[in-house]
This record gives structure tokens, C-alpha cells and sequence, in this order.
């Protein structure tokens, strides 16, 4: 039941294409693989996050901070090691200065996601079960969306663009888009969503994403607009900028009946909880590889089950998976229906994702059951 060794091993694939979002852009795909070895040796092992800004530094703490304390102890006292991991007094250059702290601690948190969701796969090892069944296990299968609608190249019709990006991704078994906004004018942004609804029709589920893109008042005529239109959007994600993310959201949620969606950024539960209570937010997008892994994203979902919010999991289908078959209040698992956005989750496991009719199968091996390749984690390994 003791770990006996961890490992953290840091990858990137640059991309072929740019991919041009509301107030970013994509250009590489980095991850990280993180193994937990058990004394009885049994291994767990996963990947996540996308983090190209401080991939080495996660590692470091991984590596010269955590390990040293997870070694020797039970794996199955998941609430102690997290709260371990989560009171270590770990100065990376502290400043005592809350926002310009955010920096080390958004490491530090990336660091425990890490570890916290390979243990998890290894107690699912270990219990021969399933991790979804550990945490609930709801249903064994959930429906899919693919994010896209990225900006063409300059030159390139971004009506014709996101409608023939969306029957791709009928045809690749999803159910709907997540797609993007923000970067152009609303107008212009209204336009690519109404193209979207003409191409995938009625049944088709569209969300539109601006990546902190507006401030408020922008916000507000972008889903009046979309609403005065009838475009059936399941929800508007991430709406306003990231200075206002209280007071702006709740001004929002008065001036608009569809659903607001933030969270995705956020590196804590209590963070969740002031977005909540002082945002008015309708949905969660919380990523258990940012925010401190499986045991806290599943405290923030008990959380908002009792508080009327429903779950959502940015992107990381692999782990994303257990999660969303897990709650009851849990919506879509999310992937990136164009395999040159995310290559990796085409390469990277073996026989995932199994996508049919609008659902993607939840794997019914122990722990997270996806195994992993080695030889392609050897060919992307940049440590």
C-alpha cells in the first residue's frame, strides 16, 4: 500500500497549426506524465495539464519537494496526503503579495494535480476498480463535445470556416462544439455562432467560449444578442476579463438567461466558492489538473451539487472521464475533435478515446484504465 518512488516525466509535441483563440494562441502541446510506484508494485500512472510557461519548475517541485513527503506513506489516505502536499510551507520566490503570488502557487497546484491523480489511479489499481466507481459512479458513458471554432488563417472565410468545422465534428461522433469568441468584433462573433447553428442544425449543442475576452457590458449584448436570435446556446463560457470576475459575472447573470460558465483558470475550491456566491455562475468548468487534482475537484462538486451548479471539466479527457461519470450533475467530457489541436490524446494512450453516437465510453479497467505508451512518451520526453 506504501509508495516506494515517484516519477515525473515532462513532454511536448509542437503542433502543425497555430490555433488562434479569443485572447490567445496554441502552438505546442505539453504534458506531463506522472507515475506513483507502490511498494506491492502496483504503478499509477496518468498525464495531464498544459502548461509550457513553468512545465520545469512543476517538475522540480514534484520531484525535490512532494516525492520526499509521499514516500513510505499509505496511498490510500488520499485526504491526509493532499492536505500534506497542500500545508507544506514552500517558498518559490514568495512575495507576500496576493496576485503576484499567484504565479508560485499556480505551480504549486499544478505540482499536487500531478501526483493527486496518479495516486488515483493507483487505488483504483489497488481496489481493482474502476475510478469512477470509487467516486460514485453514475453512468458508464458521457456525452462529448469537441472545442474548436478556432480563427482561420488571415485570408480564410470564417463563416465557411466554423461550418464545415462543425459537420466535422458531427462526423466525428460528437454532439456539439465548444467554439470560439472574443478575438473579433461582436458582430462579427455573432455571425460565426448563427453559421454554427445553420450547419449542425437543431439537436446540434453549442457553447461559445471567450477566453476572458470582453468586459462586462460587452458581454451583455453578446448574449442579449444571441438570445434575441435564438441560437440555443448551452452556455457562454468565460465571458468577462479576468480583473472582474465577481462583480462582472453577476452583472451578467441578471442581464441574461443563459447559463454562465467560468472557472477553468482556477487553482482552488475556495476560489470556486466566491464564484458561486458573488459571481452568480450557473456551471463549474474546473480542470482537476490545475486545481489540485481529483480529491479537490471532487470537493468543489459536492459543493456546487448543494448550491444548484452543474460540472464541467476543461478539456483532459482522460482524466475528465471518471469525473464526469461520477456526478450526477456533471455535463459534457470535452476533446479536440481536429487531431492536429491535440495530437497527444491521439498518441499518447492505447485504444482511448471510444467514441460513439454522441458519448464516449468510460474505460472499465482498474485506476483510470488507459495505458500509456512508452515509446511515444519517449519519443516527446524533454527532460
Amino acid at each position: 500500500m506504501k509508495i516506494k518512488h515517484v516519477e515525473a516525466i515532462a513532454l511536448d509535441m509542437q503542433l502543425d497549426e497555430v490555433f488562434k483563440g479569443g485572447t490567445y494562441q496554441v502552438v505546442s502541446r505539453p504534458t506531463i506524465v506522472t507515475r506513483i510506484h507502490l511498494e506491492n508494485g502496483i504503478i499509477g500512472e496518468t498525464y495531464g495539464g498544459d502548461e509550457f510557461h513553468t512545465q520545469k519548475e512543476i517538475v522540480q517541485v514534484m520531484r525535490e519537494h512532494f516525492a520526499p513527503l509521499l514516500c513510505g506513506q499509505d496511498v490510500r489516505d488520499f485526504q491526509r496526503l493532499w492536505e500534506t502536499m497542500f500545508n507544506h510551507n514552500l517558498d518559490l520566490g514568495n512575495r507576500g503579495l496576493h496576485q503576484l503570488d499567484m504565479h508560485p502557487r499556480g505551480i504549486i497546484m499544478q505540482a499536487i494535480s500531478c501526483l493527486d491523480n496518479a495516486m488515483w489511479d493507483a487505488r483504483g489499481k489497488l481496489y481493482g476498480t474502476p475510478v469512477y466507481k470509487l467516486l460514485g459512479g453514475v453512468r458508464d458513458r458521457v456525452p462529448v463535445i469537441s472545442i474548436g471554432g478556432y480563427y482561420p488563417k488571415d485570408g480564410g472565410d470564417p463563416l465557411k470556416a466554423i461550418a464545415d468545422e462543425v459537420t466535422m465534428v458531427r462526423e466525428s461522433g460528437c454532439m456539439g462544439i465548444k467554439m470560439k469568441v472574443g478575438r473579433v468584433s461582436l458582430e462579427e462573433d455573432l455571425a460565426r455562432v448563427r453559421a454554427a447553428r445553420q450547419a449542425g442544425g437543431k439537436d446540434f449543442v453549442i457553447t461559445v467560449d471567450a477566453n476572458q475576452g470582453w468586459d462586462p457590458l460587452d458581454a451583455v449584448k453578446f448574449c442579449v444578442a444571441m438570445e434575441n436570435t435564438d441560437l440555443g446556446v448551452r452556455w457562454m463560457e468565460e465571458p468577462i476579463k479576468w480583473y472582474d470576475q465577481t462583480d462582472g459575472l453577476m452583472l451578467l447573470a441578471t442581464k441574461t438567461t443563459i447559463p454562465i460558465n467560468v472557472g477553468q483558470g482556477e487553482i482552488s475550491g475556495r476560489a470556486c466558492r466566491d464564484l458561486i456566491t458573488k459571481g452568480g455562475v450557473s456551471i463549474l468548468n474546473l480542470d482537476c489538473t490545475l486545481c489540485g487534482g481529483i480529491t479537490e475537484w471532487q470537493r468543489v462538486a459536492g459543493m456546487a451539487k448543494m448550491m444548484n451548479v452543474e460540472m464541467a471539466h476543461h478539456e483532459e479527457p482522460q482524466v475528465a472521464i471518471h469525473l464526469m461519470a461520477a456526478n450526477p450533475h456533471a455535463l459534457y467530457v470535452e476533446i479536440f475533435a481536429n487531431h492536429k489541436r491535440d495530437p497527444l490524446l491521439w498518441e499518447l494512450p492505447e485504444d482511448f478515446p471510444r467514441i460513439e453516437n454522441g458519448y464516449m465510453a468510460v474505460p472499465q479497467e482498474p485506476g483510470l484504465g488507459i495505458r500509456l505508451k512508452p515509446e511515444v512518451i519517449e519519443r516527446y520526453c524533454i527532460d
